[in-house]
């Protein structure tokens, strides 16, 4: 369990303190990753690669910031090793965001697992989730909407809308 969190567009300075009501579904670490309107942060309970999965992840002037579980990423690792793509830790964090480099937003049906990232590829924001919603992700069209931490309902409801499956 991890908590995600980003804002694109305009931002206030508070997005520290919105991060911190997802602290509790991760309290080994946390990072954020700000450039002109893009704001990524991320709360992290270390599972896999406890030094090197830290996050945001950020390379090659693009960021991930990422919550779940790729259960195949060492399968998923080979195929970009294959092609050239080095790695530097062992996380499935890396993985997915080598994946989203390399193939796009399409590297998203080799994923076998739940999750739910935001990758900004220096142009566009991404978000996607797994198919089965097991990691559900909320955005919303205005930046007066607060995280949703488990069991509490987002302040302004009418503005959070959940990822359809596409």
């Amino acid at each position: 369990m991890c908590g995600i969190f980003g804002i694109l567009g305009e931002t206030t300075g508070k997005e520290e303190d919105l991060l911190n009501l997802l602290s509790h579904r991760g309290p080994d670490d946390r990072g954020i990753w700000r450039d002109g309107g893009v704001f990524l942060g991320h709360c992290r309970l270390s599972i896999i690669d406890v030094e090197g999965g830290k996050q945001p992840w950020v390379e090659d002037g693009m960021v991930l910031v990422y919550n779940g579980e790729v259960y195949n990423f060492l399968e998923i690792r080979k195929v970009l090793e294959g092609m050239g793509e080095k790695f530097r830790s062992r996380s499935d964090t890396e993985v997915v965001f080598k994946t989203l480099k390399v193939f796009g937003i399409e590297g998203i049906k080799m994923f076998d697992g739940m999750f739910a990232f935001a990758f900004w590829d220096g142009r566009r924001l991404i978000l996607a989730r797994d198919r089965f919603g097991i990691k559900p992700l909320y955005w919303a069209k205005s930046g007066k909407i607060l995280p949703s931490p488990p069991n509490k309902a987002p302040i302004k409801p009418s503005l959070c809308e959940k990822i359809s499956q596409h």
